[in-house]
């Protein structure tokens, strides 16, 4: 029986043919695509013998477009597009990896899909099917389910194939169909009503400049511009606090006034001035008690992006960038996972046995492995459970290969660390709490003293303050070492750094674990923000303009609540709870509302560019962008329609939307055609005349 399998990049397919194939007896030939190349093999399936050819597509092999009439700007009004036909075709820079599929797909019984195991993937593998089965209607199709390229997870998946899930890829052609509407009538609009009006100073100088919009990237850009806001509101205010320190038997206590602070100088003068009149402190409560740190939760992809940004300062496109370099080179799991829970059926035990003779950390798998420490702990779940991959983890032992960057030993070391800690007993730490009162006014110090430190001894991105302080009992007295009156200011909360821009995104729902990274690099590309060292975000006046323009309007299409909905409605898709059609009919139907509502507040819009940005001069075409009644095609570009438009001076005229190529002008009340072109081209009122009437 031949078997062709399809892998989602080269790398993967080299890989799993060389796991299956134990490396013997592999055939490498070429297939259409010189970047894609076939495998060939024997192998036998649950007993039966199998002829294996394994290649791969890259990604994506379809893109959803609309239909060709509607790619232009100026061919129709952006409104249309909410109801445009959409559909997806193979581009040509993909033509030959189809050729390579069909040919091989003909003479083969059966098509195994190996593509990455989420949502996405699984869109990819019915994009594999529907050029496959066109070709060859009779292919038995199946799944292979794995999570890291490891030789015992691709047995197990050929040997307990599965079927596809229509379900989770009519969940990323949602997404996709509402992305493309949403991002193109919203994008058209801003770029044709602002770009020409204003001097937009960007890297670009405004050449080729897009105002783009998409429903992730811009209610991200609506928390960066938010705290940006929050920081500006900001008015510092000065407030006061008391302070005491007790220094005994060579250790400091710092106490802190149980009130916090005051905003009342007078009254904070005159509790102070009690306390120096009669200082002499009386205990009044002293807490011993043992407190655990816990180790973290196992590892998903957002903790993984945040962890990277927290402890290197890596960008999460590129965290997830060397995450699948070290995937496809079989050293860490599956990188796009929601899950940070391991199953029962996770050997844990076999993971830390691997690691023993790493040179850093190996001398304490063997403490993990070693029942008589009693270090071992079945690590905490966090809750989460994408039902498709298992949490981040090491799948093969490695001290740095030779083609490493710094940042692939950073971020594989994490990923170890990070397991053995949470497989590990939590740090426990001896905490003292002492509460004493001076003249009626109540202070508090807290001491600490690391009684094990467990998971702290491999996890050393964590740290646990604390400071041994004197021996205190209830009812002792003493004369405080210093006692004074601080005064302070308060201050407005830091930018967002990528850490909390990510913890936004994944609370409010924006995006996917597998796009988060996507869309903050969208707003880098396009000039909404910018990220200085400490990776905090900063809006550009071309960002803050935007969201403030949407503001003014009234609601809200930069915060998260609508995306928010959407996101819910496609992972019910996913789950089977919906239909495609059903949450593409109601997301749609909500935003084409708005973006209607928004087209008739575009004067707010305007204004709030006015703010940051000189006028050009140019009237911006937006009377000649004000959508009509589509009266015929133009005559004289063969492309784009003819309107019915109402002008400045209150008379209709018909137009053609081809503008500023070309523009042709029917003024109602002279009954006389006039043709308006920008490249100075002139034809005769009688032959336009001719050509139209």
């Amino acid at each position: 029986m031949n078997v062709l399998n399809v892998a989602e990049k080269p790398s993967v397919a080299k890989s799993v043919s060389t796991i299956l194939s134990r490396n013997q007896g592999i055939r490498t030939r070429e297939g259409r695509s010189r970047y894609n190349k076939i495998f060939e093999f024997n192998y036998t399936i649950r007993g039966q013998p199998c002829h294996m050819l394994f290649t791969s597509v890259t990604g994506h092999l379809m893109e959803l477009e609309f239909d060709e009439r509607y790619r232009k700007w100026h061919a129709c009004n952006p409104a249309d597009l909410f109801r445009a036909p959409v559909h997806k075709f193979v581009p040509e820079d993909k033509k030959d990896i189809k050729r390579t599929l069909e040919e091989e797909a003909r003479r083969c019984q059966w098509l195994v899909l190996w593509l990455d195991c989420d949502r996405e993937g699984e869109n990819i593998a019915f994009e594999v099917v529907d050029v496959c089965t066109a070709v060859n209607p009779h292919l038995t199709i199946k799944r292979a389910r794995f999570s890291a390229l490891i030789d015992r997870e691709i047995h197990h998946a050929v040997q307990n194939l599965e079927e596809p899930k229509k379900c989770l890829a009519d969940a990323v052609d949602a997404r996709q169909e509402i992305d493309l509407r949403i991002g193109a009538s919203f994008t058209r609009f801003q770029t044709m009503l602002m770009k020409d009006a204003f001097v937009i100073d960007t890297a670009t100088d405004g050449r080729n400049l897009i105002l783009s919009y998409g429903p992730c990237q811009f209610p991200t850009l609506g928390f960066v511009v938010e705290r940006y806001w929050e920081i500006q509101a900001h008015e510092p205010e000065e407030f006061w606090s008391i302070n005491c320190a007790h220094e005994s038997e060579g250790r400091i206590a710092k106490f802190g006034w149980m009130r916090g602070h005051l905003f009342d100088y007078t009254c904070a003068v005159i509790i102070y001035e009690m306390c120096v009149e009669e200082p002499t402190a009386t205990v009044t409560n002293v807490r011993h008690q043992e407190k655990p740190k816990y180790p973290p939760h196992p590892l998903n992809t957002i903790e993984l992006e945040k962890r990277a940004s927290r402890y290197f300062r890596m960008s999460s496109e590129h965290t997830m960038k060397v995450a699948e370099e070290l995937y496809q080179a079989g050293f860490i799991s599956y990188p796009r996972t929601e899950t940070d829970n391991f199953s029962s059926r996770t050997d844990l035990h076999t993971i830390v046995q691997e690691q023993q003779g790493h040179p850093e950390w190996g001398v304490y798998a063997q403490r993990l492995l070693d029942p008589g420490t009693g270090l071992w702990r079945n690590p905490r779940g966090g809750g989460h459970d994408d039902k498709a991959h298992p949490p981040i983890h090491p799948t093969k032992f490695s001290t740095g290969e030779s083609g490493w960057s710094q940042d692939h030993r950073k971020l594989y070391e994490l990923v170890v660390r990070h397991f053995l800690a949470c497989v590990s007993k939590p740090a426990i730490g001896a905490e003292t709490t002492v509460e004493i009162d001076i003249a009626g006014e109540l202070f508090s110090a807290c001491g600490r003293v690391i009684l094990e430190k467990n998971y702290l001894d491999v996890y050393h991105y964590e740290s646990w303050g604390g400071s041994l302080i004197p021996t205190y009992t209830i009812g002792q007295q003493f004369i405080p070492t210093t006692l004074i009156l601080d005064s302070g200011v308060t201050r407005p909360p830091p930018l967002l750094s990528e850490a909390d821009l990510l913890s936004y995104m994944d609370k409010e729902g924006i995006g996917t674990d597998a796009t988060m990274h996507d869309h903050i690099k969208k707003l880098l590309d396009r000039f909404y923000a910018t990220k200085d060292a400490n990776t905090r975000f900063t809006p550009t006046n071309l960002g803050e303009a935007l969201v403030m323009g949407y503001d003014d309007m009234g609601y809200k299409l930069w915060k998260p609540y609508l995306r928010a909905v959407m996101e819910r409605d496609m992972k019910f898709v996913s789950e089977g709870n919906k239909s495609k059609a059903d949450v593409l009919a109601t997301s749609l139907q909500l935003m084409e509302a708005c973006f209607l509502d928004a087209r008739l507040n575009k004067v707010k819009l305007l204004e709030a560019m006015a703010i940051f940005f000189e006028r050009s001069g140019r009237s911006g075409n937006d009377e000649l962008h004000a959508m009509g009644e589509v009266v015929r095609q133009c005559g004289l570009c063969q492309e784009s329609d003819m309107v019915l438009r109402k002008n400045r001076d209150g008379n209709f005229m018909v137009g053609c939307l081809g503008y500023p190529q070309l523009q042709l002008i029917y003024p109602w009340k002279y009954q006389l055609p006039i043709l308006l072109c920008s490249r100075g081209q002139k034809k005769e009122l009688k032959e336009i005349d001719e050509m139209y009437f």
